[in-house]
């Protein structure tokens, strides 16, 4: 034993993002760099670690806990206990895992290929030259293939493969950087990479990848599986090839992602400010929305839309295909036939997706976890303060990170809404939510929806007694939820849809009290059983009173509208002008309805026959979109809203006030209505005069933006400046980034969301505090 002085004695308890990172072989190191002894283990909390030492040396050490983690690790809690003396052990060791008591560590998320995996990789002297699956400590599949935890290879899907004697003795080594890397594998003991064509399996391993470089060299469509899930991929730069995908997707006009070399690649057909080249090198590895150049990639791959989504490879076989096929940009859109998620399973894979691609790429390691790639955005303004970073997806390289409240929660399940759902569990002060599930409409999606509640759940050992779910009474996991109330449920609370937007806003930024909340998206069941969507809504996480909302108009044929937002536009139209003929004069688009379509409309419309009425922003924006002409049928989700804003060239200048739109304003038992009419009215004698549509979209986008702010300002008579901004509608980067000015500039604290996407995705956080607040005063 080293003498030198007194020795003291500690037992550190460390918490967050410490398991599969790492972390136990950079305390080892640590140790000896410090000249302690002592010993490290996994535990369901996270990392136990004793030693003892000389002072200086042991308070060292515990700074470098944090200060120094391996790159993978996210560090949120070190607590230290004073020990007495004792005879101590020669030497620090890692002990063996223990799996008893509570779990509150927190799963890694899948992370890309680091730098010294990638140089083994390309380096023909390394054993692991060009092995698909090479990955260490500090980088690979987490998430992904987890099935339990502690994090240990035999808890996840790699238990099938054994490793061979030399992985073994990596595996063993704490001074090795794969020590305890739980997918370590190589050529000879690993998985391998198998190839399918129309009829059947044709290559495997080398072969495999040489026969894919060469397809898609070619202009080839060729399914990959890849960490979350598959990808459809074809040459980026090959228009033919992109148009080929297209028709075989039955996918026309909606963005595909598209993943390149290096970020010298992207440079070349997209510009790239310094935070967004830090988004797209990041761990994370997500697509990145960003600013074209004119002449870059084939306009085929985004139509009509300003922006490109562009992700970096993010696992070994990505950076192989580009490497191999000499082509510097695939095109990576989501393996799935349209209106289902993404494909994970090889079985799946090969039923489905021949349909679609000329071959499948796959392999036989398994993914337990679907995981979608995560997509982001980075706006700044010069009347910000701080930049924006929004979730558009979360979900592969960030789920299923928790999101902070800061105060304990009831265990709750809360189930999200219908379309682009999350699922979230709250555990002590944390709420996990999941990965982006999709639309639980069909069966396929809604079993993935109740899989990933119960793998969060075992995962973390949550006990959820209670349950929160939409208002909707016909929404398929609100009918479960119900159906389990007095077997799985003491209680299931069930929360309006915006209500919970605003809440998740509000927690996604830890904010109390009351609260104005602007929440805008398509459609949301509302307290008195007509659609919201364009709502002002004052009050707190207990509960939240309408005070204004956009006027009604009708939906008609109710789903139809949103596939059809001309019949949007049409319903604007006619309210704004009172009869179909002045409605028909006034945007020359709606000529193009027959005179039995005018006829029905306008029969639905007065008689409220299949025509809902709904207050939606959304469908204003639909509307609006197939009035100028931009989209008269959507092929997508928010089809129309998204061309009337790539109008814009993401510049967020606001139309000058006296040539910009405006809302009138009814006020209906202390509540206000917003009124469209006078904007329609202006939009057609703007249109009668010739006026460019992209300034008609600014002039549109504006008007927005100032409602926003007339209305806050006049519910700050209600006693609070405190405003978060909600609902799928604020996806729209010129919306979002000018409220935040103009509300800010007028004196609010303005909020928007960080942590969780602003559309449904992030409602399950809202759902889970809404209803904590709500059983706060009962039993837990």
């Amino acid at each position: 034993m080293p003498d030198g002085g007194p020795r003291i004695r500690r037992r550190i308890r460390v918490v967050g993002v410490v398991q599969g990172v790492g972390y136990r072989p950079f305390v080892y190191k640590l140790a000896l760099r410090h000249d302690l002894t002592g010993w490290v283990l996994n535990d369901p909390e996270g990392v136990l670690v004793e030693v003892a030492g000389r002072p200086e040396e042991v308070r060292r050490f515990t700074e470098g806990l944090s200060g120094q983690a391996p790159p993978q690790a996210r560090v949120t809690g070190v607590r230290v206990e004073e020990l007495p003396a004792a005879a101590e052990a020669e030497g620090f060791t890692i002990r063996e895992s223990l799996h008893g008591g509570l779990r509150t560590t927190v799963v890694p998320a899948d992370s890309h290929v680091c730098a010294d995996c990638l140089a083994e990789l390309r380096d023909p002297a390394d054993r692991r030259y060009r092995y698909p699956f090479i990955n260490c400590t500090n980088c690979g599949p987490r998430y992904s293939i987890i099935r339990d935890l502690p994090y240990d290879r035999a808890a996840t899907t790699m238990a099938a493969f054994t490793m061979c004697r030399p992985c073994a003795a990596e595996y063993g080594d704490p001074l090795d950087r794969r020590y305890h890397a739980q997918p370590n594998a190589c050529a000879d003991c690993g998985p391998r990479l198998l190839l399918a064509g129309p009829d059947g399996e044709v290559a495997g391993g080398g072969e495999a990848l040489a026969a894919v470089t060469a397809a898609l060299t070619e202009g080839r469509i060729v399914a990959v599986k890849s960490v979350g899930g598959f990808h459809l991929a074809v040459d980026a730069r090959n228009a033919e090839a992109v148009a080929r995908l297209r028709a075989r997707k039955r996918r026309d006009s909606k963005p595909f992602a598209v993943m390149a070399r290096d970020l010298a690649e992207v440079t070349g057909f997209a510009e790239v400010r310094p935070a967004e080249a830090d988004l797209l090198l990041s761990p994370a590895r997500p697509i990145v929305l960003l600013r074209k150049r004119p002449g870059g990639l084939p306009e085929q791959i985004a139509p009509r839309n300003p922006n490109l989504g562009v992700m970096l490879p993010s696992a070994p076989l990505h950076h192989l295909l580009v490497d191999h096929t000499g082509l510097a940009a695939l095109v990576m859109t989501s393996g799935n036939i349209s209106g289902y998620p993404i494909v994970h399973r090889n079985e799946d894979a090969l039923a489905q997706l021949p349909e679609v691609a000329d071959l499948i790429l796959y392999h036989d390691r398994d993914i337990e976890v679907r995981v979608d790639d995560s997509i982001v955005r980075y706006s700044e303004h010069p009347g910000l303060d701080e930049p924006v970073v929004s979730f558009i997806r979360r979900s592969r390289g960030y789920a299923p990170y928790p999101v902070e409240v800061g105060a304990d929660l009831a265990p709750l399940v809360a189930y999200g809404a219908e379309l682009k759902t999350t699922v979230a569990l709250s555990g002590g002060s944390q709420v996990y939510v999941s990965q982006h599930i999709g639309d639980v409409k069909n069966d396929e999606t809604f079993v993935a929806h109740r899989a990933a509640v119960q793998h969060l759940a075992e995962l973390h050992q949550l006990r959820p007694r209670h349950a929160a779910v939409d208002l909707h009474p016909q929404f398929r996991a609100t009918r479960f939820a119900f159906e389990e109330q007095g077997k799985a449920f003491e209680h299931v609370v069930p929360i309006q849809h915006h209500h919970a937007h605003m809440a998740s806003c509000m927690a996604d930024n830890r904010l109390t009290g009351r609260t104005i909340g602007v929440v805008f998206d398509g459609t949301g069941y509302g307290l008195d059983g007509t659609i919201w969507g364009g709502e002002f809504l004052l009050g707190d996480y207990h509960e939240a009173r309408r005070v204004a909302h956009l006027r009604t108009v009708p939906l008609l044929g109710g789903d139809k509208a949103v596939t059809e937002p001309i019949r949007t536009g049409f319903a604007l139209a006619l309210d704004a002008f009172g009869e179909t003929s002045a409605a028909i004069g006034a945007f020359p688009v709606l000529e193009g309805l027959d005179e039995q379509q005018r006829h029905v409309f306008a029969t639905m419309a007065r008689r409220g026959i299949n025509a809902p009425p709904a207050s939606s922003m959304g469908r204003l924006f639909d509307g609006v979109a197939a009035l100028l002409a931009i989209t008269t049928r959507a092929e997508y989700e928010a089809h129309g809203p998204v061309e009337l804003e790539g109008l814009l060239g993401r510049d967020f200048t606001m139309a000058e006030r006296d040539e910009g739109y405006r809302f009138g304003l009814l006020e209906h038992d202390d509540v206000t209505e917003i009124d469209p009419r006078p904007l329609v009215r202006a939009l057609a004698a703007d249109v009668a005069a010739g006026l460019d549509t992209a300034v008609m979209s600014r002039r549109f986008h504006t008007a927005v933006v100032d409602v926003v702010v007339e209305r806050c300002r006049a519910l700050r008579a209600e006693g609070t400046g405190q405003v978060v901004l909600s609902g799928g509608v604020f996806l729209n980067e010129f919306l979002l980034v000018n409220c935040l000015v103009e509300l800010r500039a007028a004196g609010f604290d303005a909020y928007c969301h960080r942590q969780v996407p602003t559309n449904d995705g992030g409602i399950s956080l809202g759902q889970v505090v809404v209803a904590d607040a709500r059983l706060a005063g009962g039993e837990r």
